[in-house]
């Protein structure tokens, strides 16, 4: 069989590391041990630049190497010929080698300690696969190809918000058997992430954020390119993200406003994938396994695709006339375990704190920002007039709200709202009624409190 690039890929992945051999100016050999080897095309690979090491100084010296990978799952060795051709510093090879570097880095908070200095493409004049002892290869659980098909012909189908991101990760789980699953959208702001919904976690996370630039997720998004990490070692174990902690006007003291991130503690393999649609992000769909190695090249492949498909219904939806709408109300989501006689319970104490919108209930956190003010419309239009039904439009012509004009934004923080108060079983419910229709359930007296309202 002629061996291609293309069919040795996984063993570019570097949980064996590469060994790379240079001949100095002198004559005398070195070796080097290498993280990855990245493939750029079925002629080329590139190597990361970090440091003037002495592999470098014999490859400007004397554009030869010889370069050595395993595959992970065979032990088949490959070996290649290499001849270096020129130092990159910027474009997509160099920023997506940039972006997968500072997503390691930053699981350890080493972020520009390991920085990339410039990307070394190099012709690959030889490829041979010498004789060996090798394992033999493990069957892939489903083809990503056919994954991606059934999962398209899913989201074809998806006339609301709430259920293309609900198809979207059942799919993942379903068809490509992703046990582990987020979405996250943007902010209003541009500089955080907020968690819509997940899939295989002890707690949902909904509502947790993660700033741009941090982890594989902050720096998927910042750098708008897929970062796919297939085996962490020890090193590279997944540092928590640090959460602001807001001091609101005049407290005094510190109020948490933190709702904890729901990823593994010990991730092996992670994938974050950007979703792009032209030039705006709108969030990132981040998969992860406790397995070394769990997603491959081909997976990469296809939820880029799938990402860009998402991108595109989520546009769509922003267009889709009323006549077109999915009709199926969404049922009423349980958030209370309370008497028939609402009144038997005391009045719930909601706060709100004027200057980010946080929402208390009691002393309990809820959630901030444009959901935040969103929900302290509700209730303070239920408890002026009794009201329960409201529409997507007056949210929007609300300026209290300081709502951007995205109208997926607004789908996004609504689903956000929905799922922390069945979360939090306070007694307050919010269920989809109809395209642009909300109704709003109040199972017990309230006490609307505003603080610092300047």
């Amino acid at each position: 069989m002629t061996l291609s690039l293309g069919y040795i890929r996984d063993a570019l992945e570097g949980a064996i590391p590469a060994i790379m051999s240079t001949v100095g100016p002198d004559g005398v050999p070195n070796v080097a041990f290498l993280s990855q080897v990245h493939y750029v095309d079925e002629r080329h690979v590139a190597l990361s630049y970090q440091f003037f090491s002495k592999t470098r100084r014999n490859i400007l010296t004397r554009p030869q190497a010889q370069l050595i990978v395993m595959h992970p799952g065979t032990a088949q060795m490959y070996r290649m010929d290499l001849r270096y051709l020129r130092t990159e510093s910027s474009g997509p090879l160099f920023e997506r080698m940039k972006a997968h570097l500072e997503g390691i880095a930053s699981h350890t908070g080493m972020a520009g300690v390991f920085r990339l200095l410039g990307s070394d493409i190099y012709e690959v004049t030889a490829l041979e696969a010498p004789p060996c002892n090798t394992l033999p290869a493990s069957v892939q659980p489903c083809s990503p190809l056919a994954a991606l098909r059934r999962t398209s012909e899913a989201l074809s189908t998806c006339n609301e918000f709430g259920t293309l991101v609900d198809t979207v990760l059942d799919s993942l789980q379903a068809e490509f058997g992703v046990e582990h699953a987020l979405l996250l959208m943007l902010d209003e702001a541009g500089e955080r992430l907020y968690t819509v919904a997940s899939r295989g976690y002890p707690t949902s996370g909904v509502g947790s954020e993660i700033a741009m630039g941090d982890g594989v997720i902050g720096v998927c998004a910042q750098a708008r390119t897929a970062i796919r990490i297939s085996w962490l070692t020890h090193a590279y174990r997944y540092s928590r993200t640090i959460r602001d902690v807001a001091v609101r006007d005049g407290l005094g003291n510190t109020l948490q406003t933190e709702i904890p991130y729901p990823g593994l503690a010990e991730p092996h393999s992670q994938l974050g994938l950007p979703i792009v649609r032209g030039t705006r992000l709108l969030g990132v769909l981040f998969v992860e396994s406790s397995q070394d190695l769990r997603f491959t090249y081909d997976h990469e492949d296809a939820l880029v695709t799938l990402a860009g498909h998402l991108a595109a219904s989520m546009d769509a939806l922003r267009e889709l006339p009323d006549s077109m709408a999915d009709t199926r109300f969404s049922p009423a989501m349980p958030h209370a375990n309370a008497p028939q006689d609402g009144s038997a319970l005391a009045p719930l104490l909601v706060r709100r704190y004027c200057g980010t919108d946080s929402i208390f209930f009691d002393d309990q956190y809820l959630i901030k920002g444009v959901a935040g003010a969103i929900l302290w419309h509700l209730l303070r239009e239920h408890q002026a007039t009794g009201r329960t039904e409201f529409s997507n439009r007056e949210l929007r012509l609300d300026p209290a709200i300081r709502l951007p004009d995205v109208v997926d934004n607004l789908e996004a923080r609504l689903i956000l709202l929905r799922r922390r108060l069945s979360e939090q079983a306070m007694g307050i419910g919010l269920r989809k009624s109809g395209r642009g229709r909300l109704s709003l359930e109040v199972d017990r007296a309230l006490a609307l409190q505003e603080v610092n309202p300047g």
